[in-house]
C-alpha cells in the first residue's frame, strides 16, 4: 500500500495540476467516450497505456481472459453486461474493441483445464470460452496458448452480437465492432481484419 500511496502523491503533485482543467471538464460534464475496450485483468494489460488515452477517451470493461458472456437477461448478476448496456447505449460508444493478450492465465487454464470447485467462480466463468479452446484444439496449432488467446477475442464478438441494442448499432454503422490481440512481451497491437487473421498495426 505504501507504494500506491507514494504514486499518489507523484500524482496529486506532478500530473495533477497539468490535467486539472480536463479533469474538471469531465467533472462538470460528464464523459462522452467515443470508444470501449474490453480487456483482461492481467495487471500487466493496461488499454489506457496501451493507446495513450486520457482520461475521459475510453470506456473500459476488464474481467479475466477478456470475456463476453451471451446475453442472457435472466435477472442474474451480471457485471459485464451490465456495463457493456452502459457503454453502448447510455455513453453511445462509436467502436467497440475486444482486446485479448499475450500470457493470458485465464486461457492458459482453458487449455489445461480448470479443476472445478463448489465455492469457485473461476472455472464456471472459463466455460464460456469452451468454444475458444475446442476450435484451438481441433486445427493442433504450433502455438495453442496464441491462437486461442485469439479464438476467445472471436467467440467474444461473437456474442456481442448476441445483444440486440449492439445488433442494432452495427446494423444501422452507429456502432462498429473490432479484434485486438496485445503482445506483453514485444508491445505489437494486431487487429483483427475483414479476412479473419490478426495483423500487426503498422
Amino acid at each position: 500500500m505504501d507504494s500506491l500511496i507514494a504514486g499518489y502523491r507523484r500524482f496529486r503533485a506532478d500530473l495533477w495540476p497539468r490535467r486539472r482543467q480536463l479533469l474538471e471538464q469531465l467533472a462538470e460534464h460528464g464523459q462522452h467516450p467515443r470508444a470501449m475496450v474490453i480487456a483482461c485483468a492481467d495487471s500487466r494489460v493496461d488499454p489506457a497505456m496501451i493507446f495513450d488515452a486520457a482520461p475521459g477517451e475510453i470506456f473500459v470493461i476488464r474481467n479475466v481472459a477478456n470475456l463476453v458472456p451471451p446475453c442472457q437477461p435472466d435477472g442474474a448478476y451480471h457485471g459485464t453486461s451490465a456495463a457493456l448496456e452502459f457503454g453502448v447505449v447510455s455513453l453511445g460508444v462509436r467502436d467497440l474493441i475486444v482486446m485479448g493478450h499475450g500470457q493470458c492465465g485465464g486461457v492458459q487454464a482453458l487449455l489445461a483445464g480448470i479443476e472445478d470447485t463448489p465455492d469457485g467462480f473461476i472455472a464456471p466463468w472459463m466455460r464460456l470460452a469452451e468454444p475458444a479452446r475446442a476450435r484451438t484444439l481441433a486445427c493442433q496449432p504450433a502455438d495453442p496458448q496464441l491462437v486461442c488467446e485469439q479464438e476467445t477475442v472471436r467467440l467474444s464478438l461473437d456474442n456481442l452480437r448476441s445483444f440486440p441494442w449492439i445488433r442494432e448499432r452495427v446494423a444501422d454503422r452507429r456502432l462498429r465492432l473490432h479484434g485486438a490481440h496485445y503482445a506483453i512481451r514485444t508491445g505489437i497491437l494486431a487487429l483483427l481484419g475483414a479476412d479473419g487473421r490478426f495483423a500487426p498495426v503498422a
